[in-house]
């Protein structure tokens, strides 16, 4: 990214970052009700105070924040109401910052001379799956407020709630990328991504060793083997079964990503067989119900409703297209990343392709890993 009429590209990301910052902050002080409790509050904090509390919503009114009991309070609140989840508002909004915090992603790699190789791609994997699994933690400290009692208290636990989790996931990771390539350049290892690759199984070796030992003292959480089973095996075999497909019907669709596009596939039909699992097949299995909280999901359900048969939902459930709509969709993004891409700008291709794995891997892992605890 060259300088545009004089202006540093970097320079201005920068800029933009602190205005927008400044303009927030300015806002929420010289306008509390209508900039923080009418857009802040209502759609990006006021949902993580809904969650963090396992409330089906928050309040605020006359300054004060306070989470309902049940449905019922929430319906007969007088001040503005925050449910769990995302709106369709949040979630573009939070699709703008992505695409934002890209470009900035850019620059740094830009400057470290990395993140144009395959290799860079594989290394981040262990950390996407963290990111879920670190979101199940939070899961087990609100399934525990009613029993052991919270392992960690409000407000940290907010930042393993989405959206702040993706934050929290990102400096985590962003510090392990610059520690590993500051040791390649002191010779302390042969290439950075090893150590970054380690880093991240640690860090996700050990939320899983904390959630076993939850499973372990507490009698909160349980483990159904057959979810990751049926989750794993059942997204390897259908990404076998797509990989196989193209590879000889239309090579082309793999031709630019290799075996990074079969990981993204995998990625996304993680997701799409754990939200099967968790909103269709939840009796069968032994676990918790679960309600869709992402605005998409949600929609095809209710399209599904609609249209289809009474006595096929009731036998097969309606969130089922949720899986080849994510497995199709995935196969288009691979397809779409083609040689062109990476040889004009392979770090710009390199990252978007690990955002577009990130986003269907992190909730995949979450969905199953919950299920599989049962909270």
């Amino acid at each position: 990214m060259d300088e545009v009429y004089g202006v540093d590209p970097e320079r201005a990301w920068g800029g933009a970052l602190l205005a927008g910052v400044l303009a927030l902050v300015a806002g929420a002080l010289a306008f509390p009700r209508q900039v923080y409790d009418e857009f802040l509050w209502r759609y990006f904090w006021g949902p993580v105070v809904a969650d963090a509390y396992g409330a089906p919503c928050a309040v605020r009114a006359g300054g004060e924040t306070t989470v309902a009991a049940d449905a019922t309070e929430c319906t007969a609140a007088a001040g503005i109401v925050a449910e769990p989840g995302y709106t369709t508002l949040s979630t573009v909004s939070y699709a703008v910052v992505l695409i934002f915090m890209l470009i900035g992603v850019i620059f740094l790699l830009r400057r470290l001379d990395v993140g144009d190789s395959p290799r860079f791609f594989f290394s981040l994997f262990p950390f996407m799956l963290f990111g879920g699994a670190l979101r199940v933690v939070e899961d087990a400290n609100v399934a525990l407020m009613g029993a052991d009692g919270p392992t960690i208290p409000f407000p940290w636990s907010g930042f393993l709630i989405s959206p702040l989790i993706y934050f929290t996931v990102f400096f985590v990771t962003v510090a392990a990328l610059v520690a590993s390539v500051l040791a390649e350049h002191r010779g302390a290892v042969d290439r950075y991504e090893y150590p970054l690759a380690g880093f991240g199984t640690l860090v996700l070796a050990t939320t899983f060793g904390y959630l076993g030992w939850l499973v372990l003292t507490t009698e909160v959480l349980g483990f159904q083997l057959l979810v990751p089973l049926i989750t794993l095996v059942g997204a390897t075999l259908i990404t076998a079964v797509v990989w196989l497909f193209t590879q000889r019907a239309t090579p082309v669709v793999n031709a630019g990503t290799g075996l990074m596009g079969a990981l993204v596939i995998w990625g996304h039909t993680v997701d799409g067989v754990a939200n099967v699992l968790s909103l269709d097949w939840s009796e069968s299995l032994g676990i918790p119900s679960y309600a869709p909280k992402h605005v998409v999901n949600s929609a095809i359900i209710d399209v599904t409703g609609a249209v289809q048969p009474a006595w096929l939902s009731e036998a097969i459930g309606t969130a089922w297209p949720f899986l080849p709509v994510k497995v199709l969709a995935a196969t288009v993004v691979v397809y779409v990343f083609d040689d062109q891409i990476f040889e004009e700008s392979p770090r710009y291709a390199m990252i978007l392709l690990i955002a577009i794995l990130a986003v269907g891997l992190g909730p995949g892992t979450r969905d199953f890993l919950r299920a599989t605890f049962g909270i």
